[in-house]
Parts: structure tokens; sequence; C-alpha cells
């Protein structure tokens, strides 16, 4: 499982033009799921975004984390970042886990973060969704459940 992680002063996702998630400050998290992935992959995942310091503390540092700080988690789903493109010009998506599993581990996530008590909103699964962001740092951190160690 991979996830993109951006701090925001505020995000949005929209479908058709209507706004379906919103969130203030906090974190998008762009979130792809490989084939084979399991639960304890949701699990890390979950813990890393919930727990990463990603938030300045009353000295500027950076050493709060979401739960820390209060912040919100725009969560989308993006099979796109298990694209292999090593070879040729096209991306290969054979590494995405099917859309059934996929979605099943998306919501697995989502329901993690939400049950650490974190305000979740997100997009809708498979829809072509626009997503807008104000970056914030920037801070962006890349997270892969496969390379933990």
């Amino acid at each position: 499982m991979r996830a993109v992680l951006q701090r925001v002063t505020e995000a949005q996702v929209s479908v058709d033009g209507r706004t379906v998630g919103q969130i203030g400050p906090g974190l998008v998290a762009l979130l792809g799921v490989a084939a084979g992935d399991t639960e304890a992959d949701g699990e890390y995942l979950a813990g890393k975004i919930a727990d990463l310091r990603l938030f300045d503390d009353a000295a500027g540092s950076i050493n709060r984390s979401l739960l820390e700080s209060g912040g919100g988690a725009l969560v989308i789903s993006q099979f796109t970042l298990l694209g292999d493109c090593r070879k040729g010009r096209r991306p290969s998506w054979s590494d995405a886990a099917p859309p059934e599993e996929g979605e099943r581990l998306y919501d697995f996530v989502v329901d993690r973060l939400r049950g650490r008590g974190i305000t979740v909103e997100t997009g809708i699964f498979r829809a072509d969704m626009a997503v807008r962001l104000t970056n914030d740092g920037p801070v962006t951190v890349l997270l892969d459940s496969r390379k933990t160690f």
C-alpha cells in the first residue's frame, strides 16, 4: 500500500462539479492499494498517517502529529500510485489491487483513522475527481507499507 501525504491549510475534492469532501488544516492522503496488500498494510498506513510528526509545535518545529494537531484527513483513492514506469512511455497498472479489493482496503484505512478520532473526509472510489488543496510548508512525504525497514 502506498500513500502520498501532503500537509495542507485546506483541501477539497469534487466529483462532477459537486464538493464531496472538504477539510481545513490537516493532511491529504492519496492512497493506492497494491495487489496482495492486506489489512496489516492498512493498519500500518493508518498508524503512520495519524502519528507521523508533520505539524509545527509552539516553537515552530515540526514535532506534532495529525492527532496532536487536531487536523482532518482528506483520503483520496489513487491506484495510479502503483504505476510501474520503468519500461516504455506508458505506465503499467498491473501492480494495483483489483477494484473490489482496493475499495475494501481503502475503506479499512478510512475506518481505522476515524477509529482514532480523526475527522476524515473522502472522495468517491473509482470516480473522476478534482482535488484542490493548499500545501502548507510544503510538507510532503511518501509511505510504502512494503518498505517498513
